[in-house]
């Protein structure tokens, strides 16, 4: 039996500064910061103790703050994988979303959706940026233990629960699964039949009290 627990980080500076995210290296907000602890002990009291746990984050400040919250009531070290990242917005990044709304190309609703240019110098392809969710998810998913923390953006969520389930990279041109800033995603597979289930999306009720917004991350 495994169960992978999907995190969003919580509120980070480019959030509140009304700047893209993507690979701009925001940090956590105070608010963040205090729902990446209530996030750490949600994960704490869903899994039990003297459980081997891994931490696997995307290197980014933001995702990194997150992970060592978690990492530190679990007494381990987090794994740190650039391929968890956020979309690359390229010369967008860090500059204001209006910035980034004004040359946006959404791709087109039938067609070339993965690789579609979205008019943004040095942004990253849909196919690009899925790829690398799906190579580390797979990496992720070699190892065998049974209870495994991915600490990723909200925007990429959409490619480890994609992975996860085994959808062909060819056949994720339309697929999203939202989540909330801050949120657990719980993904489980079963010993039997090996089945591959996506049990809870963007759960935040470990946010209660925090004094965090939700955010795409």
């Amino acid at each position: 039996m495994r169960t992978l627990y999907v995190v969003t980080h919580p509120e980070a500076t480019h959030h509140v500064e009304g700047v893209v995210g993507g690979w701009h290296d925001s940090h956590l907000t105070p608010a963040g910061l205090r729902a990446a602890d209530a996030i750490a002990r949600a994960l704490r009291d869903r899994i039990p103790e003297d459980t081997e746990v891994e931490v696997h984050s995307s290197d980014l400040h933001r995702t990194r703050e997150t992970a060592d919250a978690i990492a530190a009531l679990f007494h381990v070290k987090p794994h740190l994988d650039p391929r968890l990242r956020e979309k690359s917005y390229g010369e967008a990044g860090g500059r204001p979303q209006e910035w980034l709304d004004r040359r946006f190309v959404p791709p087109p609703p039938t067609g070339e959706r993965m690789d579609h240019d979205e008019g943004v110098p040095g942004s990253e392809t849909k196919l690009a940026w899925a790829r690398r969710l799906y190579e580390a998810t797979d990496a992720i998913l070699a190892g065998p233990c049974a209870h495994q923390i991915v600490v990723t953006h909200g925007g990429s969520i959409t490619f480890v629960i994609a992975a996860w389930i085994k959808v062909p990279l060819a056949s994720a041109d339309h697929v999203s699964f939202r989540a909330p800033s801050g949120s657990i995603t719980t993904l489980h597979e079963d010993d039997f039949f090996h089945n591959r289930q996506l049990t809870t999306l963007g759960d935040t009720a470990h946010l209660t009290g925090s004094s965090t917004s939700q955010r795409r991350s």
